[in-house]
């Protein structure tokens, strides 16, 4: 229980910027607990966030959608939008492989990243608005960070690693297939109270297969900038199914 709790606290450190001041052992056992716990601390994510939903349900629903997505982006702390800049100037370089290597691993940041970071928050902010002037109740937003981070963990154990080296490189070198499993166990819970937790996952599930064929054949594998990337990509194709769901279905 030990290794489990140690795990917990280091999930919540590396993925959140929630206050934590608690050192934790860093060996096999407590990373392997950490990666488990990965849709845990999603799901306290996206608790934090139908609670602002809720209370914030007086407000004009712009500003809403807006409030949403800034604490959306505190409480990662932006850790995720930094892999997908970090992508989208590789990609955007055109370039041979080692070279979209080393853009990928510069910390300059060019004219591709800056879009994608504009173009990813205002699809964002804009599909929370519709979301909320459609009606939608704010349970679904405890769904979405968390099986985004689940993506994540299945990108990370199924995808190959480019190199071997890296972060992405260390994390899998203690994630199994039983870990996987296990990371999904806390989200049970939340299918059986979102019935369109299932169809969220499915969807998911699409968009890894076909940004992970992308990765590979652009990169060779993935790193941990791609894995973060994933996050942010899975969340948005997430709200896009969420608000195709609510529009079509409920609508």
């Amino acid at each position: 229980m030990r290794n489990a709790f140690y795990g917990l606290i280091l999930a919540l450190q590396f993925l959140t910027r929630i206050p934590v001041p608690l050192r934790c052992p860093w060996r096999a056992d407590t990373c392997r607990w950490a990666l488990r716990c990965y849709p845990l601390v999603g799901l306290l994510i996206g608790s934090l966030l139908a609670a602002v939903a809720e209370l914030g349900q007086a407000l004009p629903t712009p500003f809403l959608a807006l409030t949403l997505l800034s604490v959306w982006v505190v409480l990662s702390g932006g850790l995720h939008l930094d892999g997908v800049m970090d992508v989208a100037d590789a990609l955007g370089s055109n370039a041979s492989l080692e070279t979209r290597w080393a853009i990928i691993k510069d910390s300059q940041v060019g004219s591709f990243a800056i879009l994608s970071l504009v173009f990813l928050l205002a699809w964002k902010g804009m599909l929370l608005w519709a979301l909320l002037t459609a009606g939608a109740t704010p349970a679904w937003l405890v769904a979405l960070p968390a099986l985004a981070r689940f993506g994540a963990l299945s990108l990370l154990r199924l995808a190959p690693c480019a190199r071997r080296e890296g972060l992405a490189w260390t994390w899998r070198q203690h994630l199994t297939r039983n870990d996987l499993v296990l990371s999904l166990v806390p989200l049970v819970p939340l299918f059986v109270w979102l019935p369109v937790g299932i169809g969220l996952l499915a969807a998911l599930l699409v968009f890894l297969s076909l940004y992970g064929l992308v990765m590979v054949r652009a990169f060779t594998g993935i790193n941990g900038d791609i894995v973060g990337a994933a996050i942010e990509g899975g969340e948005l194709w997430l709200l896009l199914s969420a608000w195709s769901w609510w529009w079509f279905v409920t609508g």
